[in-house]
């Protein structure tokens, strides 16, 4: 009886959502949501606080943040105007908004930003830099030299700074120098790629191919996933008769871009000279889905057409663009050989005698294949110049742009290490969907809790949270209302343990761990059995620490209970893959590779179509050093549908190659 008194007063303590949504809570809770890229949710927390308490300035900066991510740059400009309003003296409000107008082409409004934020701490380097990138970007050279030699003279190391005065130099057109300060940020940081792109682009612009093959092949390494550097470096080797290795690149390219239309073009245009002439039509209609009036590509299909035997389509392509381009001869002449292949004798003596009205001798017959000096001929993107549809095209501008030095200089998950792991599984009102088909994370004691306590929700097992729509947030903060005033309501802690259950649910898919944890823990001292309620509190734990580890938190203490967790919910279930799965995860990111591929591996054998698992020991290994075996993991996750494997595979078995 006792014991069920304390009880009651813990349920009471965590009963109503509002008494445990204040300010500070709130706070954090828009601060996680926007660590782990749900920004609609974030921005729904912090709009709680702003209309509680509009003078902070905190949740006008995270609301900023959150705008920024999702590129609306003019509300996040307007939003961190109004935390600079509230404090002027934080620095990085300024490099907020300066950001937001960076992305706005508010260069000018930037550099301003940068005066203050550098007045506030002339110590940030970043600021000066950003600064110099701006002036560049304005165009006043000039400044942006003196700025970047004043960068250079407090940090004489930083490498950035004497690349990004080499660029402010090819602006000037004084490769000379360039090259000089070039030169410079290599000997103090041969590991940058955008060093190695700009030297790249400076061997194209002199044709040195053999040069920019091998610039282009280090900036790949370093930064395997740079679309631009692929079909560059097609380019290259197109000029070095390596055929092969300009496919592979081009294929590469539109591996990681499925719309690039360079990729494409060319891919179709080398494809031709390889005499595969079905698949290059594949690229060009491609190309021509993309851009339906891009003439160049429509002639090369017709060719392909005619090519192939499709004479119908040939004639339909040249129709299309002769009616664009009346006084192309080439086009009528093939136009001619397709109605006469046909027996469209007075259709192709018409084409005929146009051409012969305009006195232009032109040779009839096969096409011939290209030479070598004709497949390295070249022409920009943008120019349209029928004449010159056989020439393998390159983009109108090779500018590299600087990348600015920021907290907020882009997406969240393009600050991802490469490779990243497949998140935790946990419990979740979401079915799970990660696109593997055929394939419904399932366990007994999941279902076993859904037909007993009959949530008002059903409860699945998913990987990882989804991003949430603020009405999907709105009615999940709803539903946490109708189950705090379910649980004051009851009687006994046997009634208040599945409802705090589900709330804990609740409060994981909003992003609000602390308040999850305290339900899951109430839940645990009721029923020291209660394995989902280990297995929640455990994952629900480490993704708090991941989010404060991000800030600078030592977790080991809290890592150490979350694995005491895992654990305990082992102890009581050991056939839950999903649990080892989630345990794995957490060696894992303690650098424990030795025990997380056993846990891996454990998790794999009680269900082999675990895909995810396979994908995480793959990466285990890799790190671990055993990259074959990684390798043939990731590939088992790329069949059982986890494609995202495949790109992986390509990038380490590259890396082994080199």
């Amino acid at each position: 009886m006792k014991k069920h008194v304390v009880l009651l007063a813990l349920v009471l303590s965590c009963l109503t959502a509002k008494a445990q949504y204040n300010v500070e809570r709130l706070i954090t809770s828009g601060q996680v949501a926007l660590h782990y890229e749900d920004y609609v949710l974030s921005i729904q927390y912090f709009n709680q606080v702003i209309a509680m308490k509009p003078f902070l300035y905190v949740p006008w900066q995270g609301r900023a943040a959150a705008k920024f991510y999702l590129d609306d740059f003019v509300g996040a400009e307007a939003d961190a105007t109004e935390a600079i309003t509230l404090n002027p003296y934080i620095d990085i409000l300024y490099d907020l908004r300066a950001i937001a107008r960076i992305r706005q082409n508010n260069f000018a409004g930037a550099i301003l930003d940068y005066d203050k934020a550098i007045k506030l701490s002339p110590d940030t380097r970043n600021f000066w830099f950003n600064r110099a990138i701006c002036l560049m970007n304005t165009k006043d050279y000039d400044k942006a030299l003196a700025q970047t030699d004043s960068v250079i003279r407090k940090w004489n190391k930083f490498a950035n700074a004497y690349q990004l005065k080499a660029e402010i130099y090819l602006n000037k057109k004084d490769t000379v120098e360039a090259a000089k300060w070039l030169d410079k940020s290599l000997e103090i940081d041969p590991y940058d790629a955008s060093a190695w792109t700009i030297r790249a682009n400076m061997s194209l612009a002199r044709k040195q191919w053999q040069d920019a093959d091998k610039e282009l092949s280090k900036a790949l390494h370093l930064r395997p996933k740079d679309v631009s550097n692929y079909v560059n470096r097609a380019l290259a080797r197109l000029n070095i008769n390596n055929l092969r290795g300009a496919m592979d690149d081009y294929d590469m390219a539109i591996d990681l871009d499925p719309n690039n239309f360079l990729a494409h073009y060319n891919r179709g245009l080398l494809r031709v000279q390889l005499g595969d002439d079905n698949r290059a039509i594949d690229d060009f209609n491609y190309v021509i889905k993309m851009e339906p009036q891009n003439f160049m590509a429509i002639f090369n299909r017709a060719i392909l057409h005619e090519k192939t035997g499709n004479l119908s389509a040939a004639i339909r392509d040249y129709s299309a663009v002769i009616d664009q381009f009346p006084d192309f001869w080439t086009g009528l002449s093939y136009r001619a050989r397709c109605y006469r292949r046909l027996g469209m004798t007075a259709k192709a003596e018409t084409d005929e005698f146009r051409i012969l009205k305009a006195q232009m001798d032109k040779r009839f017959g096969v096409q011939k294949r290209w030479s070598k000096s004709k497949l390295k001929e070249m022409r920009k993107r943008s120019e349209i110049d029928l004449d010159k549809y056989n020439q393998i095209v390159v983009a109108d501008s090779t500018e590299v742009g600087q990348e600015y030095k920021s907290e907020y200089r882009g997406r969240v998950q393009n600050r991802h290490v490469e490779g990243e792991s497949m998140p935790m599984y946990g419990l979740s009102f979401a079915v799970y969907n990660n696109g593997v088909r055929k394939y419904q994370a399932f366990d007994a004691l999941v279902e076993s809790f859904n037909a007993k306590a009959k949530p008002s929700r059903h409860i699945y097992i998913n990987c990882g949270n989804a991003q949430i729509t603020a009405e999907e947030s709105r009615s999940l903060f709803s539903h946490i209302d109708i189950l705090s005033a379910n649980i004051a309501a009851a009687s006994t802690v046997n009634d208040a343990s599945p409802l705090l259950m589900e709330r804990a649910v609740a409060y994981s898919m909003v992003q609000d761990f602390e308040a999850a944890l305290n339900d899951l823990t109430v839940c645990l001292q009721a029923d020291s059995t209660n394995v989902l309620a280990y297995w929640q509190r455990a994952v629900c734990q480490s993704m708090l620490n991941n989010y404060d580890a991000s800030r600078g938190i030592d977790t080991r203490l809290t890592t150490a209970k979350a694995e005491s967790d895992f654990n305990d919910a082992l102890k009581l279930a050991p056939t839950n893959a999903y649990i080892y799965y989630d345990r794995g995860n957490l060696y894992a990111s303690r650098k424990d590779y030795a025990k997380a591929v056993d846990d891996y591996t454990r998790a794999i054998e009680l269900d082999p179509n675990l895909a995810e698992a396979y994908y995480n020991r793959g990466l285990t290994r890799i790190r671990a050093n055993n990259r074959t075996q990684g390798i043939a993991d990731l590939s088992k996750a790329g069949e059982l549908g986890l494609y995202g494997a495949y790109s992986l595979i390509k990038q380490y078995s590259a890396d082994k190659n080199k």
